[in-house]
């Protein structure tokens, strides 16, 4: 199957050819049926539609800009750098889009409480502020570790209103946290929605996360026509579950000249326990309702992983982006955390812009490849989010303190 057919994916079992599908209890599945239907009947509805397009222009922040990086063009020589501002959203990163369109579909519904699962906190203050706005019961369930490094997103998330529940189990990060929170819904499926914040999990959250934060690209395609009046040769977005990277790359999958890169976390490098890098040392398996590519023993025990960046720190990846993987269309590579902390760095002293650790691994690849690229080449890279909340921990690292 070509990537132009990608557009009909998943299938109606939630399939993108071997991955994905739902793989959860029996108790969820009325849950999930229930949110197909509703997200159905909603793409159709062109009140719907005119309601998330309010809330995305004005109380989020879009259309965000596409910045051309002069300086850092300059610095690095060959490609010219454009930065999809993600960062400029309200809350700080990408994961607002997708916290507006499903707290339309739980008001849609008539459940008053949501849940969700947060890593570096931007998902967990997205949804404690569409919360807010919408006067929903939150709570967010948060790895004790995590809680520690992001500090700052707890403050926020407290302040939003919402509880935020720390997790100690295993290595308290982020999979533990979705642990907890699938046992919430479990116990409280009739009146609370999860609002799960990444391109992964059960059948339909890969595709409707996907399809909200697909205005990323779309957004991303009409400025640099009007810019460059061509497209980009490279996409390079990094790539935890890959909410943010599909955004960006699904509306350009059927431009065959649009190279696209997902830049996952290579941690201390690849060697187990150190890394969170699915497709450099993982294995086909079944994690928190979805098949995909996860790291996992022989035996199928979920590894440790390891990641300066707490939003990529996650033993699983999004289906879609397993499947573009083996079509080919895709191509996943990765930074250290020295690399993303090298990029973090650069990226604030020349051009002024301080980005989230995450968005920093994505910052590495257009370092690393830039250069080697004609100056008439385009380069597009995600800054998914803000770097406010990790400021503290970078602190720490580059400036001894």
């Amino acid at each position: 199957m070509s990537a132009e057919t990608t557009a009909s994916l998943p299938d109606a079992h939630g399939h993108f050819g071997p991955y994905g599908g739902k793989f959860v209890p029996e108790t969820l599945f009325s849950a999930l049926e229930e949110l197909e239907r509703e997200y159905a009947s909603a793409r159709k509805d062109p009140g719907f539609r005119r309601e998330l397009s309010s809330l995305l222009a004005d109380f989020c922040g879009r259309a965000t800009p596409l910045y051309f990086a002069e300086r850092l063009t300059r610095h690095l020589g060959g490609a010219k750098i454009y930065l999809k501002r993600e960062d400029l959203l309200h809350t700080g990163a990408h994961k607002i889009n997708n916290a507006v369109g499903q707290a339309i579909l739980c008001q849609r519904m008539g459940k008053k409480r949501v849940i969700a699962e947060t890593g570096a906190g931007q998902h967990g203050v997205a949804t404690a502020t569409v919360a807010a706005r919408f006067g929903f019961e939150c709570v967010v369930y948060m790895g004790a570790v995590d809680m520690k490094r992001q500090a700052l997103n707890v403050a926020r998330m407290e302040f939003l209103g919402a509880k935020v529940v720390p997790v100690t189990a295993g290595q308290a990060t982020l999979k533990e946290a979705v642990n907890e929170a699938m046992r919430d819904w479990v116990t409280n499926v009739r009146s609370t929605h999860y609002i799960l914040g990444t391109a992964y999990g059960a059948h339909p959250y890969p595709m409707m996360v996907r399809d909200f934060h697909r205005v990323i690209g779309d957004e991303a395609r009409r400025q640099i026509l009007q810019r460059e009046e061509r497209l980009p040769d490279l996409l390079i977005a990094c790539v935890g579950g890959g909410s943010n990277a599909i955004g960006l790359f699904y509306p350009f999958l059927k431009d065959e000249n649009v190279k696209m890169t997902g830049v996952e976390a290579g941690g201390e490098g690849i060697s187990k326990g150190k890394h969170a890098a699915r497709f450099q040392g993982g294995r086909l398996g079944v994690l928190q309702g979805a098949k995909t590519w996860l790291l996992a023993d022989e035996d199928g025990q979920i590894e440790a992983t390891h990641s300066v960046s707490a939003g990529l720190d996650y033993a699983a990846v999004g289906p879609e982006h397993c499947y573009l993987r083996d079509l080919g269309r895709v191509q996943y590579d990765y930074a250290t955390d020295a690399q993303a902390l090298a990029a973090f760095r650069t990226l604030s002293e020349i051009e002024g812009i301080i980005p989230a650790l995450e968005s920093a691994h994505a910052v590495a690849q257009a370092i690393k490849v830039a250069p080697a690229m004609g100056s008439d080449e385009i380069i597009i890279v995600n800054l998914s989010g803000r770097g406010d909340k990790d400021v503290a921990q970078a602190a720490e690292m580059l400036l001894n303190k």
